[in-house]
């Protein structure tokens, strides 16, 4: 019996990718560069099932190729916002995603963007490369500490919870948060976490403002030059969730202004284009997407996403079905 094809859109772990060619027909992207409209078409027309990652834009164009053979999206990636959910349910997908997996990681970035941004952390390091540094001296580059301080989160999912337990309980943080549903009892049984009843209430306490909100029409802009004036002027706003949750251009004015201390940024609005006035400022930290980047779950993603192919190719529900 012939293996089902499947298609990589980007390279993944060797020892994942050694996994996937013992039991499919695997397709490798060995150059390792994202897929033309053309390349996607292909793969959709003569695979199985294709991978995509987060950064490929599985949109409504790309979905709608003629006589399209697959029939999974087998995403490698918790986010979704990539894949136009409408489109491929038109077109017979089933698609799953890799969640659980990148929890802690992604909350260990965020708790490293929050004291990158409080002790200078990307400043000190751009002047000690330069040659600036002429020692050590009482008032040079203070930061802040993040005991006592406020953290507040926008969202209270896993990697919410994650984070405010590292905050609350590593570096003894006041926790606040919103989340447009009631969170999860496990989400709040270990922090004393103190729920407000809208996000203007987390934008004007908070000390810190991590965002934990998925990527979606609702959450579009949802930091904006209206939701940043709410913000206070020593306020840092730290991302590790989706780009365009924030509105990359009313930051880089309240950057700028100093409207707002500082902001530590892991995604952005038109990754992997970064904008040259970003790039400028000194109060922002900023990251190439590192969320989940630790070869443990960069594995593990890739071992969820085979779970899924097994089940699915077998007959059986995936256990990360979307839809």
């Amino acid at each position: 019996m012939s293996k089902p094809k499947v298609t990589l859109t980007r390279r993944w772990p060797a020892s994942v990718e050694a996994i996937l060619q013992d039991e499919f027909d695997v397709t490798f992207n060995k150059d390792d560069k994202p897929l033309t409209l053309a390349q996607l078409h292909t793969a959709l027309q003569n695979s199985d099932a294709v991978c995509p990652t987060v950064s490929d834009k599985i949109d409504a164009k790309v979905l709608g190729a003629a006589d399209i053979k697959a029939t999974l999206l087998a995403s490698y990636g918790v986010g979704y916002n990539h894949i136009d959910m409408g489109a491929a349910q038109a077109a017979s997908l089933s698609v799953t995603n890799t969640p659980g997996v990148l929890t802690d990681c992604t909350a260990d970035l965020a708790i490293t963007l929050m004291l990158m941004c409080a002790r200078r952390a990307g400043e000190g390091e751009r002047e000690l490369r330069a040659g600036q540094w002429t020692g050590w001296r009482p008032t040079h580059m203070m930061g802040r500490s993040l005991k006592g301080k406020t953290l507040g989160l926008v969202g209270m999912g896993r990697i919410a919870h994650a984070t405010a337990k590292r905050a609350a309980h590593g570096f003894g943080m006041n926790i606040i948060y919103y989340n447009p549903r009631p969170a999860k009892a496990e989400n709040l049984a270990d922090i004393k976490a103190v729920k407000c009843n809208g996000i203007d209430e987390v934008l004007a306490q908070a000390d810190f403002i991590s965002l934990h909100c998925p990527g979606s029409p609702e959450t579009h802009h949802l930091i904006n030059e209206s939701a940043l004036s709410k913000m206070k002027p020593s306020a840092f706003l730290i991302n590790t969730a989706r780009g365009d949750v924030v509105q990359e251009s009313a930051l880089i004015k309240a950057l700028r202004n100093q409207q707002i201390a500082g902001a530590g940024l892991d995604v952005f609005e038109f990754e992997p284009n970064i904008s040259a006035d970003l790039m400028q400022l000194n109060n922002a930290v900023l990251l190439p997407h590192l969320g989940s980047a630790t070869e443990e779950t960069r594995i593990a993603m890739g071992l969820r996403v085979v779970d899924n192919l097994r089940a699915y190719f077998s007959g059986n529900t995936p256990p990360d079905k979307l839809i």
